[in-house]
């Protein structure tokens, strides 16, 4: 089994299997790899049930992730997020309504959402690489209206960067 050299490591309290299930079937060329169990050795450390997930080991659109079940510890924060890039506006609004079900809708802003995994996503148009690439005019109009935005609009921030 081959898997990516850099693998983003996902820390999830009990929910690693039922959050790569529900990623994977977002995602087209999405897949399940391993599910690896804890064991008798450790116990005392991670206080698993033996035979509890804990790892997942699955591909999102040829990126691959672990999934740890590694108790509350630790959670999610807005210092790491997964971004997006899509080509158009129905594409946004798929990942958008997929990604942001059930999560926080007072972190929808500028095009990032939390998931229902507390998980921070940012869905945005490849062409925003250009819009924001070079500090000019049209970036700054562009940054102007995406501040405004929750979800972006495609067709808003064109025009912006457009000038129009």
């Amino acid at each position: 089994m081959q898997f990516s050299k850099i693998t983003p490591c996902l820390w999830f309290d009990t929910q690693a299997e039922e959050a790569a299930n529900y990623y994977v079937s977002i995602f087209p060329d999405s897949k399940i790899l391993k599910i690896a169990r804890y064991g008798k050795a450790g116990v005392e450390e991670h206080r698993k049930p033996e035979g509890s997930v804990m790892t997942v080991q699955f591909e999102l659109a040829g990126q691959t992730f672990t999934a740890l079940n590694g108790g509350p510890i630790f959670k999610f924060n807005e210092a790491v997020s997964l971004q997006v890039y899509v080509d158009d506006q129905k594409e946004l609004d798929y990942y958008w309504d997929k990604l942001g079900a059930g999560g926080d809708p007072k972190s929808h802003v500028c095009g990032w959402l939390k998931d229902k995994y507390g998980l921070s996503w940012q869905v945005a148009p490849g062409r925003m690489v250009e819009w924001f690439g070079d500090p000019n005019e049209k970036s700054e109009r562009a940054m102007t209206a995406m501040m405004k935005m929750g979800k972006l609009d495609i067709a808003a921030l064109e025009k912006a960067y457009k000038g129009g």
